[in-house]
């Protein structure tokens, strides 16, 4: 009974959608079309008419026109000035951002380095504590977590004493060999020695390059120069060559040996004690202090460190180089020069 009466109630709607449908009473719409012209939907002042009949024969002339390509550049760059300069102000200033080569562009000046710049370029670590030498003991400052940390204010004084060695001999005239033959030094020792207009090495250091220097290095040229560092080529002929070897050949040797990794390069440092040389090495707590003359306590084995010590060194032979020039210009020597004799054969009369 209950379904039966479902069932009639659905009926009973579905027959009245069905029946208002199916009414003949229909709702009529009248739709009136109305032509609009693009004139009269879009007015057009007669002033706007005249400017777009003169932009059209604007063009027209300039497509039958065409310029030259200089004037087109020209053009185009003042156009291009124009815009760089109306959008200069927009954007920002991305300042004191992180460089990985900063030391080896702009090397910093010997009294320019503290010791936030000596911590930032982890100058403090040193190596385990059974790896360490006792000799380095009065430069090591603590222990942290089995490693040796390195005094800094022992680091910043010895390099501002090395640096003023490096000046010294740069405005004497001396001669400075910088070397560094581990991988990733090459850079920072060819910067440096640029500087200081002195020479490098930053490969295998040869043995007997000092002992045996006639037989090594005999047939590298050698360069007479003028107390301003000008070339003297009359005086060429001289000098032992590989086409002159019945020459007299003066022996060179540096006056200054910078190593920047004594560890490797014992047999060096041997030799220039041989010939008396002063070395300046960068000693690390596992490295023999005694092995050079001016010690630098610092890590050897950060490339960070190693061109933040070869900068500052290079920097100071730039300032010694500097010191000498501007004395030379002024008639005053710092160094003894060489003699004419001393270059050119004597002959028998003049014996």
């Amino acid at each position: 009974m209950i379904v039966r009466q479902f069932g009639l109630r659905q009926g009973r709607n579905v027959s009245q959608r069905l029946l208002r449908f199916s009414s003949t009473n229909t709702t009529s719409t009248t739709t009136t079309t109305t032509t609009i012209t693009a004139e009269e939907a879009f007015p057009i002042s007669q002033d706007s008419q005249l400017s777009s009949t003169a932009t059209q024969t604007t063009a027209v002339s300039g497509t039958e026109a065409t310029a030259s390509p200089a004037l087109k550049s020209r053009a185009a760059f003042m156009q291009a000035a124009r815009q760089r300069q109306k959008q200069k102000s927009i954007g920002t200033t991305i300042s004191q951002t992180y460089d990985p080569n900063h030391l080896l562009k702009s090397p910093p000046q010997p009294s320019e380095v503290t010791l936030e710049l000596l911590l930032a370029s982890q100058t403090h670590l040193g190596h385990t504590t059974s790896r360490w030498n006792p000799q380095n003991s009065r430069y090591i400052f603590g222990i942290r977590e089995g490693v040796h940390i390195i005094s800094l204010d022992v680091t910043a004084a010895y390099l501002r004493r090395a640096a003023k060695v490096v000046e010294e001999v740069a405005r004497r005239g001396g001669l400075i060999l910088f070397a560094g033959t581990r991988p990733g030094q090459k850079e920072c020792v060819v910067r440096a020695a640029e500087m200081a207009k002195g020479y490098h090495i930053f490969e295998r250091w040869i043995p007997g390059s000092l002992t045996n220097g006639q037989q090594i290095l005999g047939n590298c040229d050698i360069k007479v120069v003028n107390a301003l560092d000008q070339e003297l080529k009359d005086y060429k002929q001289y000098i032992s060559t590989s086409t002159n070897a019945d020459a007299p050949r003066p022996v060179l040797k540096p006056d200054l040996v910078i190593c920047l990794n004594p560890v490797e390069n014992e047999v060096l440092l041997h030799e220039c004690g041989l010939h008396n040389i002063p070395t300046i090495g960068i000693i690390d707590t596992d490295a023999d202090p005694t092995r050079v003359t001016y010690p630098i306590p610092a890590n050897d084995d950060s490339l960070r460190s190693v061109q933040l010590i070869a900068g500052a060194l290079g920097r100071a032979g730039e300032e010694g180089q500097r010191l000498r020039l501007e004395e030379a210009a002024r008639g005053k020597f710092t160094y003894t020069p060489v003699k004419e004799r001393d270059i050119k054969p004597s002959t028998e009369g003049e014996q």
